[in-house]
């Protein structure tokens, strides 16, 4: 719409200057005939009082058509700027239909699992039920979330009374903890001290036999007594 009005406006500047260039190039050319003419063209004070009494009329008609033409530029904008909400209203609802006949299939694909549901086709067996058993159904809910939210209560009291308990526990297990502790280092200390004791004594032994060992094989080499 905004090109047209631009269009528009164009045009009647074009049109406005055309009239003045035509008017101006008309008005030179006869004062040129008027002057160069055999005989030259005398206007008496008369005649122009003629003419500028026919040129009042031709101006009212002038102006006439220019208020005419006006209100039918008007007209034709009024036309244009409806033309286009036409258009407009025309391209959404072309839209629009080319969306109907998915719309329309999901429709029906909806309406054929509704009476499949009805029909007993469906996986939820609620569904089929009747008014009076859908309520004593709604019923039966509502009691048991009742019921639900009564050991949530009961369970929310009951909670500070376990934590502190919990707390007290934690508190004597500490001592006993460490006490465990104390007792676990002290045997590890007391085994590793029994090791290394024994450890000393082994290596004692060992050492005797290795002499006893050497001083038998001395002596029986001595004395030539062959090993049994």
């Amino acid at each position: 719409m905004s090109s047209l009005e631009a269009d528009l406006a164009h045009y009647k500047e074009l049109f406005s200057k055309l009239r003045f260039s035509y008017v101006e190039q008309v008005t030179k050319e006869k004062f040129i005939r008027a002057i160069v003419g055999d005989p030259p063209l005398v206007v008496e004070h008369q005649e122009n009082i003629e003419l500028e009494s026919h040129l009042a009329v031709a101006k009212a008609s002038l102006k006439a058509q220019k208020t005419e033409v006006a209100e039918l530029v008007d007209e034709l904008e009024k036309r244009g700027r409806e033309l286009c909400r036409k258009y407009e209203n025309i391209q959404m609802q072309t839209k629009q239909l080319q969306e109907l006949p998915a719309r329309i299939e999901g429709l029906d694909e909806g309406i054929r699992d509704l009476k499949e549901a009805q029909n007993g086709g469906g996986e939820h067996p609620n569904l089929r039920l009747g008014l009076d058993k859908t309520r004593e159904l709604v019923e039966e809910r509502e009691k048991k979330r009742r019921e639900l939210d009564r050991q949530l209560e009961q369970l929310q009291v009951m909670v500070p009374r376990k934590v502190k308990e919990v707390e007290r526990l934690n508190a004597e297990l500490q001592p006993l903890e460490a006490k465990r502790l104390g007792s676990t280092t002290a045997a590890r200390e007391a085994k590793r001290r029994k090791e290394e004791a024994l450890g000393g004594v082994g290596d004692d032994l060992e050492e005797r036999g290795r002499w006893w060992r050497g001083v038998e094989g001395g002596l029986k080499g001595m004395l030539g007594v062959e090993n049994s």
